[in-house]
């Protein structure tokens, strides 16, 4: 699905006032569950989640972390629901046998570096992650999943998009209010400038971490060519804006819905633009996964990747945890 207008921006008018009762249920339901306790790993688990619905860089900062982790000698595994894919695991994702429609577009990310898993329980999958070898657990979403405790969570926030319109959904984007998802969190992720005041709405002293992501060493290819971009993410401008910073001319663009399932139909009108246009089809990694693999060959794709504002930060931060798995000899 495609996020309503009104959910951005300063409020979205008399809409979020009539779906406020709606709201407060949803919020009530989404804080008697996540009150229930969870099951206690006997590995650090990290979660990297989010107050809002949609993207927010969840599963470039667990790429990010899950890196940093076995820079150390940890053999870390990454912990998804498979949001889009029709297993439900708990399942170890084989990107060489499953693809999309099985695991989801994340998932798939994900095990392109490191072991990972989906489940619907995170217990469960937890557990079979740590059967399957897993020194440290990196959730990729789950703040709002009560079934497995969390040893350090991580509020990530989209600084081009913050919390939206400031309501619970249905009026608005957020999963529970601001403060409450805080509460729960060690720390805050701010991906990119804070253009709508999101920190203001943050507990005063928590701690903020800043990052920006950052084009792949394969955009100097696309320095000064006209490109055609396309994605289905859950925010598009982001992608568009990346491809900018890159130096690429973009010659004509097109936004779908996240997780949008494409199909050939999609990619035959997607090149026929590109062509008119004569420009380099591109779009981003979680969409080139869920491309028909007849087309892949067609498309470039442009990786991001999060470099932070002070390093160091994120490094203290997981530091802790990372001395309390034992290296093997």
């Amino acid at each position: 699905m495609r996020a309503p207008e009104f959910w951005s921006g300063d409020g979205g008018g008399v809409l979020p006032l009539l779906l406020s009762p709606l709201a407060a249920l949803y919020a009530q339901a989404t804080a008697k569950r996540v009150a229930k306790p969870g099951w206690k790993a006997p590995v650090p688990v990290i979660c990297c989640g989010n107050v809002t619905a949609g993207g927010a860089g969840k599963t470039t900062l667990a790429l990010d972390l899950g890196r940093r982790l076995a820079n150390r000698g940890i053999n870390v595994h990454f912990l998804s629901r498979g949001y889009g894919g029709k297993l439900k695991g708990p399942l170890r994702v084989d990107p060489a046998k499953h693809d999309s429609h099985d695991v989801g577009d994340e998932a798939l990310l994900l095990a392109a570096e490191r072991p990972a898993w989906i489940s619907g329980d995170r217990a469960a999958g937890a557990r079979a992650a740590i059967e399957g070898g897993a020194q440290a657990i990196v959730m990729d979403d789950g703040l709002q999943n009560p079934t497995l405790e969390k040893d350090l969570s991580l509020l990530t926030i989209d600084g081009s998009y913050g919390f939206g319109n400031g309501h619970v959904i249905p009026a608005g984007p957020l999963r529970e209010s601001v403060g409450t998802a805080a509460a729960r969190c060690r720390a805050a992720i701010l991906i990119g400038e804070d253009r709508t005041g999101a920190l203001a709405k943050l507990p005063p002293r928590m701690p903020v971490l800043r990052g920006k992501l950052v084009p792949g060493p394969e955009a100097r290819m696309l320095v000064g060519q006209p490109v055609f971009a396309f994605c289905g993410i859950g925010n598009p401008l982001k992608f568009f804006a990346s491809l900018q910073e890159a130096g690429a001319v973009i010659a004509g663009r097109a936004a779908y819905a996240d997780h949008y399932p494409f199909d050939a139909g999609d990619l035959r009108e997607l090149l026929a633009e590109a062509d008119r246009l004569r420009a380099i089809p591109v779009t981003t990694r979680k969409d080139f996964v869920r491309l028909p693999q007849a087309f892949r060959a067609r498309i470039t794709v442009l990786n991001i990747t999060l470099a932070w504002e002070e390093p160091a930060t994120i490094e203290a931060l997981i530091d802790p945890l990372a001395q309390q798995v034992p290296i093997p000899a």
